[in-house]
């Protein structure tokens, strides 16, 4: 395992922030819809993106564990690729639009694809813990810390919406793109040593 990564809390943390940028901007629009977005709306859909942007890095880690042996010498630059590919699509959906999830319903067949859709990034970001993160007790600590983090962004996305509209949604994914780049570029110049945290 390479030890060396520096994904210390921090670099969750900012990681989980990125992540949360997709379900953050369905939110908003969701509290658009909303005639009100109250404690128990913002709960509900916090809820549904924060426990499934934690759930997705937890298969992907599980699926990148059994593969671990076998390419470890390369982690480094599957973790920059991978990152590199989410962001550039989310600053992609950011510039030319996506998913608008405009719906105001909060039932289990409109929140369920929203929720797969908005976390399926995370699931390729779990692929790599297995590579960064080694034990599953590390593992653990940063699934709790994506899911908490994005539910009180996609909570908050929810009364956002209602009060200042849809106009952050695109610069809200273009921020998250580029902070998984940049987490991405990180990681890669310090396993190849250019850089040390």
């Amino acid at each position: 395992m390479n030890s060396g990564c520096g994904m210390g809390f921090i670099e969750l943390f900012i990681l989980a922030v990125g992540l949360s940028m997709d379900a953050f901007a369905v939110s908003v629009c969701k509290g658009l819809a909303m005639k009100k977005a109250g404690a128990r709306e913002m709960c509900a859909v916090g809820a549904w993106f924060g426990g499934f942007q934690a759930l997705m890095p937890a298969i992907g880690y599980f699926l990148g564990s059994v593969f671990e042996k076998h390419i470890t010498a390369f982690d480094h630059w599957i973790a920059f690729v991978l990152l590199a590919l989410i962001g550039g699509n989310m600053i992609k959906e950011g510039v030319c639009g996506g998913e608008d999830g405009a719906d105001s319903s909060l039932g289990f067949k409109t929140m369920l694809p929203l929720a797969v859709a908005t976390s399926i990034d995370a699931l390729a970001v779990g692929v790599t813990f297995a590579f960064l993160l080694g034990d599953a007790a590390r593992m653990a600590g940063a699934v709790l810390l994506i899911g908490a983090v994005t539910f009180a962004i996609s909570a908050a996305g929810v009364k956002i919406g209602g009060v200042f509209g849809s106009k952050y949604r695109s610069r809200a994914q273009v921020a998250g793109g580029v902070i998984l780049i940049l987490l991405g570029v990180k990681i890669l110049l310090e396993h190849l040593g250019v850089i040390r945290f």
